[in-house]
């Protein structure tokens, strides 16, 4: 009778972990889908930025022009507001009086809370919504004259700056939708909307009108 040998089961060649010691397909050159997935999560990381941009690129059309104030890459140049003359030598005299809206109206005049008008132009500050004049209480209807009023003083403060979206959008009213600014004499920005939030008189706007009575 031969020699008996002891079975010895082989390598499973199929298997790619075989080859792992081998110069045919070394560690470090292996394809793995975690390997892939993770590479192609590191590059839409980078991408993230472009990504949301073009989103918003796409979406923004779309949105109510009067809701939210445009990110400044989508914004126009400034458009400076100011008298063509100074009836004074004092710096912040030189800008246009705003009066109330009617008979007897100047070269710029304001409507309520959140409107204002130059010319035969018709803006409205872009993020608020003030109470209407032609209210529908007592208590609108009180809340729309010192909404008027605080508006009007902002806006008499001196010099100040209209910004409105790139494709320079109105509303369905024919008015031009604009962020009012002024920069101070310290460099800081003020902005006509926070301060008529920040009285009380204006809320943000939310893409519809909610009541005030």
């Amino acid at each position: 009778m031969g020699r008996l040998f002891r079975f010895r089961r082989g390598r499973n060649w199929t298997n790619p972990d075989a080859y792992r010691a081998t110069k045919f397909w070394p560690d470090e050159d292996r394809v793995t889908v975690r390997g892939t997935a993770r590479k192609t999560l590191r590059w839409l990381g980078a991408l993230r930025p472009f990504i949301l941009g073009g989103i918003l690129l796409s979406i923004w059309p779309a949105m109510d022009p009067a809701l939210v104030e445009p990110p400044r890459f989508l914004s126009t140049a400034p458009e400076r507001v100011e008298a063509a003359q100074c009836s004074s030598v004092s710096p912040t005299d030189c800008a246009l009086h705003f009066t109330r809206c009617g008979p007897g109206r100047g070269q710029a005049c304001v409507i309520d809370g959140d409107t204002f008008k130059l010319g035969r132009r018709k803006v409205r500050i872009i993020g608020i919504d003030a109470p209407e004049v032609k209210a529908r209480c007592p208590k609108e209807a009180e809340l729309a004259e010192a909404a008027t009023v605080k508006l009007q003083a902002l806006l008499n403060q001196g010099p100040f700056d209209m910004i409105g979206r790139f494709d320079d959008m109105q509303d369905r009213y024919g008015r031009d939708l604009r962020i009012i600014e002024r920069r101070r004499p310290d460099g800081s920005t003020q902005s006509i909307a926070d301060d008529m939030r920040a009285s009380g008189l204006a809320r943000r706007y939310l893409g519809f009108k909610t009541g005030w009575c």
